[in-house]
Parts: structure tokens; C-alpha cells; sequence
């Protein structure tokens, strides 16, 4: 089907427009279908910068007096979401409509991706064939109608975010997100962030072509930009191929990157207190950053509610074991270690989140003591002690003087990419 596009070029997209998009959207997805039963994908609150939960909300406010509605927030390896967070991220739906993805348990094999294959798109660094997994429950066929729902953005893992990996990540298993995730650390995230057609991205491209195209699959793509403790939508982009994320992508290049025409010495990034929990998931402020930072430069990390490394037990207790020792060192240890063999995933989380020696990373930390940040091998501030300098609520994003230093703000990381144009052009 040809792609349905809704693209701001001057102020953000309403709620009306957005609504008149869901309804368009809708008729095409429906059209020569009796639909009675829906499945929705969006992300979870990780993402609640992505505005896809204000999507879902609508959408299920215009259907469910037609049809059932049932919602499988796409949790990869992440914690399942908390009530408050179900509220906040998608009013107005009952919470019974909500079901749980457990990457471990829940997934069915429906194919894999040759050896081969993997080999020719990782240019000779990796020669292991990749199992497709999905939630069963993406296998049902009562559902009548398959609706992906999630925001096209830089990404260390793909390059760029969603499409099929919403469906492989989101609601994959073991296989996909372990060896995707150490094939774009083998080949590295500089290389792809902020780019399309990455070896990820052609594993994803491969599983969706063979896999999942007789699916009655369609995709809802938002651009977002934040604003104050809530995003702007930009762009709508709907569709059931690839030419929707193409649109989505070129929309999310202009809007979600920013070039440095410097190095800055020091940045200082801030964790949403509502988003990042875990240090699995602000490593954002090093993935996002790591192009921008200047050699030998600090970057100071404020997360006053980041309690734990890993997103579950077990991964929690790999990085702490390991901690984020840098690119070779941990591949040594994975190849010495059965339990890092059998979770490359935290493997690679360790690569992106090291510096390498490059620059410096201060966690500022409220729930976590000193011993426990420097032993993961980041420096540790008190964060109390931080914002009495840096004070996320008076910094602005971009270039701040704080006391004669000059320093570079980033509210949320999650929201782009930044990078000097050198480093990006060389990579």
C-alpha cells in the first residue's frame, strides 16, 4: 500500500489532525477486512517521549466500541510497566486490556537468518545464523488486524529505530535481541547511528521479507521532538512496507540531529526522573553523545532515580560482575565466560556504554552508592551535589556558562543524536 503521510513543516501536528490521520490510516488498514479483533504493539514508557502512547489512546478510543482491542507494549528485555506508568502513558484504557511480553518464556522460533547471510552483512565479523522469534501471541490468528505503533530516532543497536524492530526486539526472544545486539556492537554503533541499511537493520529487513509479510501487519511511525515534560509530533507516517519508515527516517534526520561544529570539553545530560531507572537504559547519554565529545572530555550524567544497572536480575548482576570494562576487554570475556556467551546482549550493552578511554563518565546518582558506580567503572557524584552547580531546571539545551565554564546541556538524550560533523562524516 502507498505510504500515508502527515508531516508538520511549521507548528507541531494537533490532536485533530492526528485524529483525522488515525481515521485515514484505519480505512486503508481495513479496507476489504471484517475487523472484530485488534492487536496493538506500541513501546513501552521508555518511550513515552515517542507520543505513541497519545496514538494508542486514540485509536483505541475510536475502536472499541467496534472491535476487542488487545495491547502487547513492546518490552524487549525491559521491566514490565507499573500501573501509574499504564496511566500515564495511555489514558483512558483499562489496564485489563494490557498484556505483558516475556522475552524468555512467551516467544515461538518462525525461522532464522542464515549464517551466511549474517556473515556477508557484517563484512566477514560475524558467522552465526540468527533464530526469529516472536510473541505467540502475535501468531493468533483471531486477530484481524496487527498494528505497530512506535517513533523513528537514532539508534546505537539499528541505526535507526522501529519498523521491524518493534515486532523482533519489542516482541522478540532470546536469539534476536542477544545477536542482534552484538552484531551492531562487533560492527560498530558509530558507524550506524543515525543511518539506515546498517547489518541490523538487513538482518531485521530479511526476518520481515521472509517471516512476518503475510502478517496483516501495518505500521504507525511518529517524529517527535521534546517540549517541557511532554513531545511535539511532527510527523505521522502509516503503512505496511518499507517506503513509511524511509519517510518517517529522512523526517527524523532533519528534526533529530544535531551537528557540532566544536567539541564540547564537558557536557552534562539529564535523566528524566520518570523515564530512567536503570543504567541499561541512560546509557543513552553516552550512546547518543559519544560523537560529540571532545578526546579527553567529561561527561556528567544526572540521573536522580537511576537504582540498578539492568533492566532484570540477571542482567543487573552480569554488568555488575563485569562492570563497563570497554570494546576488547569484554570481548575477552565473553569468550572466556559462559555466562556472558549465553547473554551477549549485556555484552554488548557493556561495549556501547564504555568510553574506550576516550572520555570521561560521571554518574550523579541519588539510590546508588559510590562503591557500586565506580566498581561498574564510571565515576561517581553525589547527585545533590551536582545540581547545586548544574542545575537541570535553569540549564538550557545547548551552550551554557556555568560559573566562567562552558558546557553543553542535553535534557534527553532519548530524543536524538549529536555529533561533531567531522566525526560523523568520517565514520
Amino acid at each position: 500500500m502507498k505510504s500515508i503521510v502527515k508531516r508538520s513543516i511549521t507548528n507541531p501536528i494537533s490532536d485533530i489532525e492526528a485524529i483525522k490521520f488515525i481515521d485515514d490510516a484505519y480505512a486503508v488498514f481495513s479496507k476489504n477486512r471484517i475487523i472484530k479483533k485488534i492487536l496493538i504493539i506500541p513501546p513501552d514508557f521508555t518511550r513515552f517521549y515517542s507520543m505513541s502512547g497519545k496514538i494508542t489512546s486514540m485509536l483505541y478510543k475510536r475502536l472499541k466500541d467496534i472491535c476487542t482491542i488487545d495491547i502487547l507494549p513492546a518490552l524487549g528485555t525491559h521491566m514490565p510497566m507499573t500501573d501509574k506508568e499504564l496511566d500515564e502513558m495511555f489514558e483512558g484504557i483499562p489496564h485489563d486490556r494490557f498484556f505483558i511480553h516475556d522475552w524468555k518464556k512467551d516467544v515461538v522460533k518462525i525461522g532464522e537468518v542464515p549464517k551466511d547471510f549474517v556473515y556477508e552483512v557484517s563484512e566477514g565479523l560475524v558467522n552465526e545464523k540468527i533464530d526469529v522469534e516472536v510473541n505467540k501471541r502475535f501468531l493468533d490468528k483471531s486477530y484481524d488486524l496487527i498494528i505497530s505503533i512506535g517513533q523513528v530516532v537514532p539508534h546505537e543497536v539499528v541505526g535507526m529505530a522501529n519498523y521491524s524492530k518493534n515486532i523482533f526486539v519489542g516482541i522478540g526472544g532470546n536469539s534476536m535481541i542477544n545477536k542482534s545486539h552484538m552484531l551492531g556492537a562487533f560492527y560498530g554503533m558509530e558507524r550506524m547511528m543515525g543511518r539506515d541499511y546498517s547489518p541490523v537493520r538487513k538482518v531485521f529487513d530479511y526476518a520481515q521479507e521472509k517471516f512476518i509479510s503475510s502478517f496483516p501487519l501495518f505500521y504507525i511511525f511518529t517524529v517527535t521532538t521534546q517540549n517541557g515534560a511532554s513531545a511535539d509530533i511532527h510527523g505521522l507516517y502509516a503503512g505496511n512496507g518499507r517506503d513509511a519508515f524511509e519517510e518517517a527516517l529522512k523526517d527524523s534526520q532533519q528534526k533529530n540531529f544535531t551537528f557540532l561544529d566544536e567539541e564540547p570539553e564537558k557536557i552534562v545530560v539529564y535523566l528524566d526522573e520518570r523515564e530512567f531507572k536503570t543504567t541499561w537504559l541512560g546509557n543513552k547519554a553516552i550512546y547518543r553523545t559519544r560523537m560529540a565529545i571532545a578526546k579527553g572530555g567529561d561527561l556528567i550524567i544526572l540521573a536522580p532515580e537511576v537504582k540498578r544497572f539492568g533492566e532484570d536480575a540477571e542482567n543487573d548482576r552480569l554488568i555488575r560482575k563485569y562492570g563497563y570494562i570497554g570494546r576488547e576487554n569484554i570481548l575477552k570475556k565473553a569468550d572466556e565466560n559462559d555466562d556472558l556467551k549465553s547473554n551477549l546482549s549485556v555484552a554488548a550493552h557493556i561495549i556501547h556504554g564504555s568510553s574506550d578511554g576516550k572520555f570521561n563518565i560521571t554518574y550523579a546518582v541519588r539510590h546508588m552508592t559510590k562503591e557500586e558506580i565506580e566498581n561498574a567503572n564510571f565515576n561517581y557524584m553525589d547527585y545533590d551535589e551536582a545540581v547545586k552547580k548544574y542545575d537541570p531546571k535553569k540549564l538550557k539545551d545547548g551552550y551554557n556558562d556555568v560559573d566562567g565554564e562552558k558546557i553543553y546541556f542535553i535534557s534527553n538524550p532519548a530524543l536524538g543524536l549529536w555529533s561533531s560533523r567531522k566525526k560523523f562524516m568520517n565514520q
